[in-house]
């Protein structure tokens, strides 16, 4: 009978067949043992020569990612952290590898990342996408569970989402285009037809940033809720984190174990999380210290992590001046020089997971900060309608799924969770 890795439990005891790699091998004169990869998990086989002399013979000269089909009793082993292994009684290799580049021994960052293609296959790799795989199946069950309906919206746009110049520039046909970087503007015309839409795709940044934690494309989940204030779409936030984060923890236990991720950190990501205003951040900073930074700036890496440190769990920090805003955010009532917007920062250095804000449903205070920022009337004017035809309340966020995964699975920097880096990475080496 084939299975695969995972399906091993329900096996315990009976003869099977695994089609898989030889990640690594160790052993003695009397016994080897293989690691053996599938792609849906890792287990050990024992290969012991007194069984199985010529047996014994091919498993020692097996090499590493060498493909086989590899036969044996399931039998159940407490002291791996899988649970189980397999007692070897047959190998059939489909093709032996030679000069595998990834070898047990320690690489460096740049060498990993021009073998990417092949790094992916390592259990450190395999736990993080594995662990990417279910932030995403966890967004899709958490916002069709909340009443979302999954809108795509286009990829190549006539305009800014941002009001930025930080655009990948080409052409439509005879027309100027450019690489979105949010979904947020299209999602807002859908919410007005279905209430509660949600966007995922990929976005992109043009900007030559040297910082290790940003990437210039990325996937971007993008909610957009009518009849939403911001108080709603916070708490909306908090849920949507905490599911997450709940998720992981139940459904990757092995991938999280192979990172040494300290769980005890994901279990504090509990609603409510505090906030904090941006004035009351930048006086925080400014008592501790930092003397780079006043009121109107935006923060920097170092800022956002001294913030985080002083709680143990995800912060708010609310409604930043409207200057380092986007142009569609509303008015905060309570202070002019505010937007109602939201920044979550995540605790240990991971910086901003989610933005987001209440939108300015007003026609005229929209088209006034259009023409305030100088951008293309003409070019907005389908999003100017939004408000002209209904306008209601309405807010949203964007969380970055790759800084998500390198939160919640203890990696060093997003480099490492995206499929290949080097294609899309803007790292400085």
């Amino acid at each position: 009978m084939k299975i695969t890795i995972n399906e091993a439990p329900k096996y315990n005891g009976e003869t099977v067949t695994i089609g898989c790699w030889l990640l690594q091998k160790r052993g003695s004169g009397k016994i080897q043992f293989l690691q053996l990869r599938d792609g849906t998990g890792f287990m050990q086989g024992v290969v012991v020569k007194a069984n199985d002399e010529d047996l014994f013979e091919t498993a020692k000269h097996l090499t590493q990612e060498t493909s086989m089909y590899v036969t044996g009793i399931i039998k159940e082993d407490g002291r791996s952290s899988f649970g189980y292994e397999m007692e070897v009684t047959g190998i059939e290799v489909i093709q032996a590898a030679e000069g595998y580049p990834i070898t047990p021994k320690e690489h460096g960052p740049e060498f990993l990342l021009d073998h990417r293609h092949l790094w992916l296959r390592s259990k450190k790799q395999h736990a993080v996408m594995s662990i990417r795989n279910q932030i995403i199946k966890s967004t899709y069950d958490f916002f069709f569970e909340h009443g979302f309906k999954k809108i795509d919206t286009p990829i190549l746009t006539a305009s800014s989402a941002e009001g930025t110049t930080e655009l990948f520039h080409t052409k439509y046909f005879d027309e100027d285009a450019y690489l979105s970087q949010s979904g947020q503007l299209h999602a807002e015309a859908a919410a007005m037809a279905h209430g509660k839409v949600f966007t995922f795709g990929p976005t992109f940044r043009a900007e030559k940033s040297k910082t290790r934690r940003h990437l210039i494309e990325f996937w971007m989940i993008e909610p957009e809720m009518a009849f939403y204030d911001h108080e709603d779409s916070l708490k909306l936030q908090e849920q949507y984190v905490q599911y997450l984060a709940e998720n992981v923890l139940e459904h990757c236990k092995l991938d999280l174990e192979a990172l040494d991720r300290d769980v005890t950190a994901l279990e504090k990501i509990k609603a409510p999380f505090p906030r904090i205003s941006y004035t009351e951040a930048i006086d925080f900073l400014l008592k501790e210290g930092f003397d780079d930074i006043e009121w109107g700036d935006d923060f920097g890496a170092p800022h956002e992590t001294a913030i985080a440190n002083h709680f143990d769990k995800p912060v708010f920090i609310v409604n930043y001046p409207k200057a380092i805003k986007s142009f569609y955010m509303k008015e905060n009532p309570e202070d002019p020089r505010t937007v109602l917007c939201a920044d979550l920062i995540a605790p240990e250095g991971y910086g901003e997971v989610i933005g987001g804000s209440e939108r300015t449903s007003d026609y005229d205070a929209l088209l006034e900060r259009i023409k305030e920022l100088n951008m293309d009337e003409d070019t907005y004017q389908w999003y100017l309608d939004l408000r002209r035809y209904g306008s209601v309340p309405h807010s949203g966020f964007g969380l970055g799924l790759e800084r998500t995964v390198a939160w919640l699975s203890g990696v060093k920097h997003v480099r490492e969770t995206a499929p290949f880096p080097r294609l899309l990475n803007r790292l400085e080496p």
